[in-house]
Parts: structure tokens; C-alpha cells; sequence
């Protein structure tokens, strides 16, 4: 496949597609392109008879960082509708490979910060090298896992999401392995066999009966609809518009800002 910028869709000759976020110099930070095409790559990649299984990677040190700094920026000054456009755009991404007809494993290459965990949370597997840290580093801003959270709670359960949803504090992948979020925690240089024993059963299903059988292991989960999404943006709107929000992201990003004219310097 071909025509993406941010993200990279090879198919070997198994059916194995591997979807990886390439945008190594930015952590694999979520931008508005980012976005939609992981929802076209989505797309795609279920509706080709010729994929088995998908894995789910970044390039470089990181998984994904979570939101891209010029992309908070525009949000920052963007009005409420904006905002709303832009947080639905990210909730159906993650609906869209939640609903991916197809084994989707996470080989979570290293650190994953707050939307980041929303895609390893829409995972099937999901597994973690075991050096890299994780944290919903929301609240630290001001604002709230809204949109990530009906995913990230449908994997996790509430019980587990109280101890980190909230906090920002960091865990690991041994930590997130009891949060239910990690089906392992891995060496880095074991997680490319780890995910190959994971896509190894596969070979042996009926594609279709895989797909049903997803739906309906989905199906007997939370509901995750369009008014669950809306119901999401708004909260996530509504946490932009706080002026404690507004005065801790101005901060973040006048600091980001700094570091990276100091860089260029």
C-alpha cells in the first residue's frame, strides 16, 4: 500500500501486514494526518482478503508519543467546533482498528504516552518491550483521557484504570502486564519472536470465522458507539476550555518551544 507519509503498510507473502507509525524524530506523535491515515490504512487493510493478521509497531525509539506538539498548538487557538472535529477524527481511528476484522497485534517497541495507549489499548495483543514506560500524562496538562478512555477502559477494566488513568505518574510494561493492558513484557531484542509465536496460530483459522469471532468477542464488551464518541469529544472539548487547562498547556508548550529553539541553536 502506498500514498501514506506518516506511516508505513508493507503485506509479506503469510498475509502479514505490519502498520508502523513513522514519524521516528517526533516519537510517532500523533498528527492530524497521522490520524487519518491510520483510519484509511484501517480501512484498507480489512477490507483485503489477502491479510491475515496486522501488527501494530512504531519506528525508531518509541511507540507514539501522543499528541503531536504542533497539533496541540492548533487546538490551543482552534474554536470548541474545532476541537470537537478534530478529538471525533481520533475516537473513529481508534474505532475503526478496534473494529479492524483482523488480529491486530501491538509489538510496542518502546514509550507510549496518553493517545498512545488508546492504540495499544484497541489491540487484540498487545505486546511491550519490557525497558519502555507508559503514563495517561493528561491530567499533568490540565485536560483528561476522554477519547482514548472507552477503549482504554474496555481493555483494562476500571479497577486497573483507577490506579493510572488519572495520575500521570509512569509505569512500566511489568506493570502494565498486571493493568491488563500487556499480555507481555518482553526483552527488546525478544519482541519480534514474541510476536511471531502470537501470529503463529493464525495460520491454521478461517479467516471469516476469525472476523466473526472478533465481532463477537466485541460484542459482549462495553458499547462503543457514536454517542459514546460524541459523549467523549464534548468531555474532552469542555476540558480545553478550563482555564486551569489553558494556563498549564500555554506553559507546556512556551517550554517545548524553548527547547526546541535551543536545539536548532
Amino acid at each position: 500500500m502506498s500514498g501514506f507519509e506518516t506511516i508505513r503498510v508493507a503485506v509479506d507473502e503469510a498475509g502479514t501486514a505490519r502498520l508502523t507509525l513513522a514519524r521516528p524524530a517526533k516519537h510517532n506523535a500523533l498528527s492530524a494526518a497521522t490520524i487519518a491515515e491510520l483510519t484509511r490504512a484501517a480501512q484498507d487493510l480489512g477490507a483485503d482478503d489477502t491479510v491475515r493478521a496486522v501488527v501494530l509497531s512504531g519506528e525508531g525509539r518509541s511507540f507514539c508519543a501522543g499528541a503531536d506538539l504542533a497539533w496541540m498548538r492548533e487546538q490551543f487557538d482552534a474554536p470548541r467546533a474545532a476541537r470537537l472535529d478534530q478529538a471525533m477524527a481520533l475516537a473513529r481511528m481508534l474505532r475503526s482498528l478496534n473494529e479492524l476484522p483482523k488480529p491486530l497485534i501491538g509489538r510496542i517497541n518502546g514509550q507510549a504516552f496518553g493517545g498512545g495507549l488508546g492504540l495499544i489499548a484497541v489491540c487484540d495483543v498487545a505486546l511491550a518491550a519490557d525497558s519502555a514506560r507508559f503514563a495517561f500524562t493528561e491530567t499533568a496538562l490540565g485536560l483528561i483521557p476522554a477519547t482514548i478512555s472507552p477503549f482504554v477502559l474496555a481493555r483494562m477494566g476500571e479497577g486497573a484504570a483507577r490506579r493510572v488513568f488519572f495520575s500521570a505518574r509512569a509505569f512500566d510494561a511489568t506493570e502494565g502486564v498486571a493493568l491488563g493492558l500487556f499480555a507481555k513484557a518482553v526483552p527488546g531484542d525478544g519482541l519480534d519472536a514474541a510476536v511471531a509465536a502470537e501470529l503463529a496460530p493464525y495460520r491454521r483459522t478461517a479467516p471469516a470465522a476469525v472476523a466473526r469471532a472478533k465481532a463477537l468477542a466485541r460484542s459482549g464488551g462495553p458499547v462503543i458507539d457514536d454517542a459514546v464518541l460524541a459523549r467523549t469529544a464534548a468531555l474532552l472539548a469542555d476540558a480545553w476550555e478550563d482555564g486551569e487547562a489553558r494556563a498549564r498547556i500555554g506553559r507546556f508548550l512556551d517550554r517545548a518551544a524553548a527547547k526546541g529553539s535551543a536545539e536548532q541553536g
